[in-house]
């Protein structure tokens, strides 16, 4: 099979959907030599990454190539909202398009289209995120559940959500592939973070947007500081998402209450020493597809604490401390536990790492080989709705 694949988001300032899609097409570049693949550094209308022709994946592969980028972000967008009549001609002729970043393409006639489908956050809470990125991820996902063959979640949480919001998709052409820690099986490559010191800081790393909740950690930070002498410094690890009005009014009205490091964007080098240097790990998000970084300090070693609610019960098992994320007292009682409790970090950082193993890109990559497979077998008449696969 020859298999269009969507690396757009894979350069190098990633984010949870570009670490997902770097993930899978490293691990599928290593296990699958029977397939060609066709990478396309530019895909969509929401997404423009400037440095896409040199900074997306790309490796030295035999059955690996890569399409070139329209000229910039207007010429992209032109491309992917009105397909010309020879799109998939210009895409390479595959057989199989798999699209990772919620946009998902139309105009295709004779390739099966694969969709990779992270959340459904946008649907859960207006606040949470911008009107431009809810309206393009509801489209993207809403012309999904019309011309995906196939739909790859990441989670059992999100292939429910999904199914209950689109009860028109049939549910045997959806199926959880898991995806695993940027960290796994390679050598350790730490670089120390400022001046922190080992085991003298909790760490909190995503992206600063209101779904991460950080308004909340840090007034529980406030609790715990205002109860501790010395205080350990909370440390927020992440580049700046959207609507970050309401973390900065957070960081103002607790200054007093211990302290707080923004790091801006760090590099896996840095975020790997972090999540191995932690005192422990706090993640109270409101809504996961997965849960990366919680995957992430577990197998690095850190003692997790995150919230109970969506996919990250479903990640973690018994190996964390989950709280109620609409909860201060909570998240501050797990904190304080923690503190309070060199036994129950040990045997957090025990059954995390031991949890962590069970996620594995090359068990992901196998899997997916396997949708391509059975997509491929699918009849002709098995199209998703829309004719010619074209919508308005």
């Amino acid at each position: 099979m020859r298999i269009g694949f969507d690396v757009s988001q894979t350069g190098r300032r990633k984010a949870g959907c570009g670490y997902l899609a770097d993930g899978l097409i490293r691990a599928l570049a290593e296990t699958d030599s029977e397939n060609d693949y066709i990478l396309y550094p530019a895909v969509g209308d929401l997404y423009w990454d400037p440095e896409c022709a040199s900074e997306t994946f790309q490796t030295g592969r035999a059955n690996f190539r890569r399409m070139a980028p329209p000229a910039n972000w207007e010429a992209s967008q032109s491309f992917w909202r009105e397909p010309p009549p020879d799109l998939e001609k210009q895409l390479g002729e595959p057989d199989i398009f798999h699209a990772n970043n919620f946009f998902c393409p139309t105009g295709l006639t004779r390739a099966r289209l694969v969709y990779t489908l992270y959340d459904l956050a946008f649907l859960e809470e207006p606040a949470w995120t911008t009107e431009a990125n809810r309206c393009g991820c509801f489209e993207g996902v809403f012309r999904a559940s019309l011309l995906a063959e196939f739909i790859i979640a990441i989670s059992q949480n999100t292939r429910r959500h999904f199914l209950e919001t689109f009860p028109h998709y049939p549910p045997e052409r959806m199926e959880v592939v898991y995806p695993a820690s940027r960290f796994e099986g390679r050598q350790p490559q730490t670089e120390p973070v400022r001046d922190l010191r080992p085991q003298g800081f909790w760490l909190s790393a995503a992206t600063l947007e209101p779904r991460k909740n950080h308004r909340r950690l840090i007034e529980a930070y406030a609790k715990l500081a205002a109860e501790a002498t010395p205080s350990l410094p909370l440390v927020l690890a992440g580049g700046a998402g959207w609507l970050m009005e309401d973390l900065d009014r957070a960081l103002g009205e607790h200054r007093a209450g211990g302290e707080v490091i923004r790091t801006g964007y760090v590099s896996d080098a840095q975020l790997e020493w972090l999540y191995e240097n932690c005192f422990a790990f706090v993640y109270p998000s409101l809504f996961e597809g997965f849960g990366m970084p919680v995957l992430e300090a577990m197998g690095l070693g850190a003692p997790v604490i995150c919230s109970n609610t969506t996919s990250l019960p479903e990640i973690t098992g018994p190996a964390a401390l989950l709280v109620d994320p609409t909860d201060v007292e909570s998240i501050a009682a797990a904190m304080k536990e923690l503190a309070s409790s060199e036994t129950t970090r040990e045997r957090l950082r025990e059954e995390g790492r031991r949890r962590a193993r069970d996620f594995s890109w090359a068990i992901s990559a196998e899997r997916v080989v396997e949708v391509y497979r059975r997509v491929s077998l699918l009849p002709e008449g098995a199209r998703r709705a829309g004719g010619g696969r074209r919508l308005p």
